[in-house]
């Protein structure tokens, strides 16, 4: 069969065009990660969900998340043949064939074309294999330029989060000079996992950055079992768009790649471009506590939403200056230890629970009667009132720095 696309064409779109012409159906051209690079015209033989990638450059969300529900996106990215997907009508998907564009073992991008006025033959199907090996060439090229932007990025990155460069005018020069946008919100958040990320993984992660559509993705780079990323919000709920991300990376990292248990962290939000790195000690301290304190600070990502475990190292470095010993604590855990029970940990579950009796004594699978009995021996063996708010809190602090004093 004679290959249609073996001429020198010098921009993806003549090529897309071309491709159009020798199969009559309207072709996109994405990269690996789903942006549009390149479009066929169209007459009205067309869908919505072409139509929003277009304007958008980048294929919805919602039409990714069908196409990995219905396990079409897994098949590209496991064999270089033409693969049919179905209409999807809740998202405006039409029938179509796609085709994975191939380096090696590696996907550059794909190739959709749509079936809406006429299936394509087995022949045709041949011609569209020969269309990728066309486009990949040009893909390659495109390629090594981002690459190469992507190791600028990863520097200028590295920069902001140490402190290398540091004054209003510098930062801002560094995002014109790659073309990134200047946020005016924005914080650093970081994905940690339970062991060195992988190139494979680090590839999983680059795409569900470069998909989503929840947040502003501007920076990211990996230390060894961390995915840190820079990223500003959508909305005006900055701290409410960044948990909805990381609950949505995570829940995506666990149904597509199936990687689990992984921890994640959101430093402070700021306005002022010389806090980064602020930002990331802060995120940092995030993950430290919440490996102190998992039951805690369970469900807990953001450092504005640690409360009094913001400032745990620096009381527990104050008590040990000064050698305090909290008396109705010391109290409580001689009693403990004479009568072999458990009143310490009563107390930490009751106060962890906001002295809410019913949902301590639910953690505890105990009657909430059995409860009432132990806080009434507590006040009396303690020499403490639960009801003051001033003696509850100095409690609660030393319950935290004693399990500090164990790690």
């Amino acid at each position: 069969m004679k290959d249609p696309f073996k001429y020198s064409f010098e921009r993806l779109e003549d090529i897309a065009e071309r491709i159009s012409e020798v199969l009559e159906c309207p072709i996109t051209i994405e990269d690996v990660n789903h942006r549009l690079l390149a479009y066929s015209t169209h007459n009205d033989c067309t869908d919505p969900a072409r139509i929003s990638t277009i304007i958008g450059r980048r294929v919805p969300e919602k039409v990714i998340n069908n196409l990995w529900k219905d396990g079409i996106i897994q098949k590209l990215l496991q064999t270089d043949q033409p693969i049919r997907v179905k209409q999807i009508d809740e998202v405006g998907l039409g029938n179509r064939v796609a085709i994975s564009i191939w380096r090696n073992n590696e996907v550059l991008g794909f190739i959709w074309a749509l079936e809406i006025q006429k299936r394509l033959s087995d022949e045709e199907l041949e011609l569209l294999k020969m269309a990728a090996q066309a486009v990949k060439n040009k893909l390659l090229n495109l390629q090594a330029r981002k690459t190469k932007m992507e190791e600028r990025n990863q520097e200028f990155f590295w920069k902001l989060l140490t402190k290398h460069i540091s004054s209003h005018e510098e930062i801002q020069e560094g995002f014109q000079k790659l073309h990134l946008p200047i946020p005016s919100v924005y914080s650093v958040l970081i994905l940690k996992f339970q062991s060195e990320i992988t190139d494979s993984i680090e590839r999983q992660l680059q795409y569900l950055l470069k998909t989503t559509q929840k947040v502003h993705p501007l920076l990211s780079t990996i230390d060894y079992d961390q995915m840190i990323m820079f990223i500003s919000p959508k909305g005006v709920q900055p701290l409410q768009d960044f948990k909805m991300f990381l609950q949505w990376i995570v829940t995506q990292l666990k149904e597509r790649f199936m990687i689990q248990k992984v921890k994640t962290s959101i430093g402070g939000i700021y306005t002022d471009l010389t806090n980064v790195e602020k930002s990331y000690r802060e995120a940092l301290s995030v993950l430290a506590i919440k490996e102190r304190f998992p039951m805690e600070t369970e469900g807990l990502d953001s450092y504005s939403e640690l409360g009094i475990y913001q400032y745990l190292d620096i009381f527990y470095e104050k008590r040990k200056k000064d050698g305090f010993v909290n008396y109705s604590l010391n109290k409580l855990k001689e009693y403990d230890r004479a009568h072999h029970t458990n009143l310490v940990e009563t107390l930490e579950v009751f106060l962890d629970h906001d002295s809410n009796v019913n949902a301590a004594a639910k953690k505890l699978n105990v009657h909430v009667n059995t409860l009432s009995y132990r806080l009434k021996r507590m006040t009396e063996i303690a020499e403490i009132d639960l009801n003051n708010p001033n003696q509850k809190m100095t409690i609660y602090l030393d319950l935290k720095i004693d399990k500090m004093k164990d790690l």
